[in-house]
């Protein structure tokens, strides 16, 4: 794709990602006054900004993690001006409401990706290419030691996981981030195996989609659950939840986390869980690279993650790459909670 433009459309600040054109800015972390969110996860969207502009599935997610703030929703592929610059969400397939935002001007275009998956998970829009000349991408898994199992296969394996414990009279923990992961993996929990609990962070967040996408029966761990209730069933919590004193009431369980870190060796060592299932909402090694390519991009931004490698790899293989510094996390082995 070529320029027609060289004007830069966006810059890297202490802010965050600045479009001064419009004067607006891209996930930022720092309180401004017009911000465009990619999705709800609390690294991309802060509190403190004066409006917010984002995609209309992830309206509620906002509000429901933010509170009483200032927001409008767009659809996919609807296209909206601010200062004579046009902006546009595009599926990323990270989570339910997440997008790429396509910035032009002039017939220059930025996409910004926030985070993204390739693969479909049978949940969310999958990601959708879109032509452009700069690509800012995430590359949490910027490595080639990162290739995902067929998801599929690893929803199949975590039921199989359950049915073998609800077999054996235990309680099966199973560990996935409040938003986006513990809704993944609702989805494919097949409920005739036994009864699924939830903590409250995930079945609060879960609430959100209540009615706009299809789980199965499951109710929110209380004080009042007993053990006897809980032998043979299957609680989905946040990672950060095993550390409360709430798994005491869980009598005999087994524990299990699902994130693409479980991928290596180490990562399944530090998190000492019984059953590890590599399922991740970002990207991996040839996900990256896929992406990229179908942008048909000639400069690539490297954020959070292995940026520095995937950098190196993408300028000898021929795209103008570097690396910008954010205050992104990817997806993290020790998660602070998502409530």
């Amino acid at each position: 794709m070529k320029k027609k433009n060289p004007v830069p459309l966006l810059e890297f600040t202490s802010k965050g990602i600045y479009c001064s054109l419009a004067d607006v800015y891209l996930d930022p972390w720092r309180p401004v006054a017009k911000a465009i969110i990619s999705h709800g996860h609390a690294d991309h969207a802060r509190w403190g900004h004066k409006q917010y502009i984002t995609h209309q599935d992830n309206v509620a997610i906002l509000k429901h993690r933010l509170g009483a703030i200032v927001v409008s929703g767009k659809a996919y592929g609807e296209t909206f001006s601010i200062n004579n610059v046009t902006f546009s969400f595009h599926p990323s397939g990270h989570v339910i409401g997440a997008a790429q935002i396509r910035v032009e001007h002039r017939g220059e275009v930025w996409v910004f990706t926030g985070d993204y998956k390739i693969k479909n998970d049978g949940l969310t829009l999958p990601f959708e290419p879109v032509k452009c000349h700069t690509f800012i991408t995430e590359s949490t898994f910027g490595i080639p030691v990162f290739h995902w199992p067929d998801p599929v296969e690893v929803h199949t394996a975590i039921n199989h996981w359950w049915a073998a414990n609800n077999k054996a009279g235990r309680a099966s923990l199973l560990l996935g981030y409040s938003l986006g992961k513990a809704q993944r993996l609702l989805h494919f929990l097949d409920p005739s195996i036994g009864p699924i609990y939830t903590h409250s962070a995930v079945g609060n967040m879960t609430a959100v989609f209540e009615g706009t996408h299809a789980f199965p029966p499951y109710q929110n761990l209380t004080a009042e659950t007993s053990k006897k209730a809980l032998a043979g069933s299957l609680i989905l919590a946040p990672p950060a939840a095993t550390e409360a004193s709430w798994l005491r009431k869980l009598g005999d369980y087994r524990s299990g986390f699902a994130s693409g870190w479980m991928h290596t060796r180490g990562a399944r060592r530090r998190r000492a869980v019984d059953q590890a299932f590599v399922l991740s909402d970002h990207a991996d090694w040839p996900g990256l690279l896929a992406a990229v390519k179908a942008t048909q991009c000639e400069n690539v931004i490297t954020t959070h993650g292995y940026t520095d490698l995937f950098a190196q790899y993408l300028r000898e293989k021929g795209w103008n790459a570097r690396t910008e510094k954010t205050n992104y996390e990817g997806e993290s082995i020790d998660p602070k909670p998502t409530l």
